[in-house]
C-alpha cells in the first residue's frame, strides 16, 4: 500500500485567483495525517506561510493520527497552496459559505463533508458562487 494519496484539485468561479491563478493542482498527501489537522510537520521555508488562527482545530495530543480526510485537505490547501486572503476560502475551520465542494462530481454534503476519507485519484472541485457586483 502506498504511503501517500494523489488528489486532483480544481478551483473555479474565481477561487483560482486565490491559488496563484491556477485552476488545476495535483498534490500528494500522506495516508495518515495528524488528528489536529496540523500540516506543518516540518518547518516551512516560505516566508508567506499563514500562521494558525483561532479558528484552527485544537491539538488532540502529539502522535494522534487519522486517515486523510477532506477536513485535513482543506487545511493543507490553506497552508500550502493558498497565496492570499485565507478568509475568502476558510471560515470557522471549514470551507466558507458560498463555495460549493464536489467530490468526484458529487456534492460533498452527500459524501459526509469534511469527514469524507480521501482515496487515491479523487478529484475535489471547489466552485465559488459569490461574485462581486
Amino acid at each position: 500500500m502506498a504511503s501517500t494519496i494523489s488528489i486532483n484539485i480544481v478551483f473555479s468561479g474565481g477561487l483560482e485567483l486565490l491559488f496563484g491563478n491556477k485552476r488545476n493542482h495535483s498534490i500528494s498527501i500522506p495516508n495518515f495525517v495528524p488528528s489536529d489537522n496540523s500540516t506543518r510537520s516540518t518547518p516551512s521555508s516560505s516566508s508567506s506561510s499563514t500562521p494558525p488562527s483561532d479558528n484552527d482545530v485544537p491539538s488532540t495530543g502529539a502522535g494522534d493520527t487519522k486517515a486523510a480526510d477532506l477536513e485535513y485537505l482543506i487545511y493543507h490547501l490553506r497552508d500550502h497552496l493558498l497565496k492570499e486572503r485565507p478568509e475568502l476560502f476558510m471560515e470557522n475551520g471549514t470551507i466558507r459559505p458560498g463555495i460549493l465542494v464536489l467530490i468526484n462530481d458529487t456534492d460533498w454534503e452527500l459524501e459526509g463533508e469534511g469527514s469524507y476519507q480521501l482515496c487515491n485519484n479523487d478529484e475535489i472541485l471547489f466552485i465559488s458562487t459569490l461574485h462581486g457586483g
